[in-house]
């Protein structure tokens, strides 16, 4: 099992686009993202912060992905 990398909310942002989902909602600091399936993951927006490991574990347990796929899509081979 690879270890979770450290991302910018910019680079998760982005990695869920690419997965289909677009930005729906916004309050504050938090922004919600759904996917035409039905599945939604809010994020908290903090642009230049690093997202904390807790808070990815969980945002990639609620959309589905494990580590190894959230990798791949990193490095753009997803």
């Amino acid at each position: 099992m690879p270890k979770l990398p450290v991302v910018k909310t910019r680079e998760l942002v982005r990695a869920l686009t690419k997965l289909g989902f677009f930005e729906y909602h916004r309050v504050g600091s938090h922004a919600q993202f759904k996917q035409p399936d039905g599945r939604r993951v809010t994020i908290p927006i903090h642009y230049g912060k690093d997202v904390k490991s807790g808070t990815l574990r969980g945002i990639l347990s609620d959309i589905g992905l494990s580590v190894e796929e959230f990798v791949l899509i990193l490095k753009n081979k997803m």
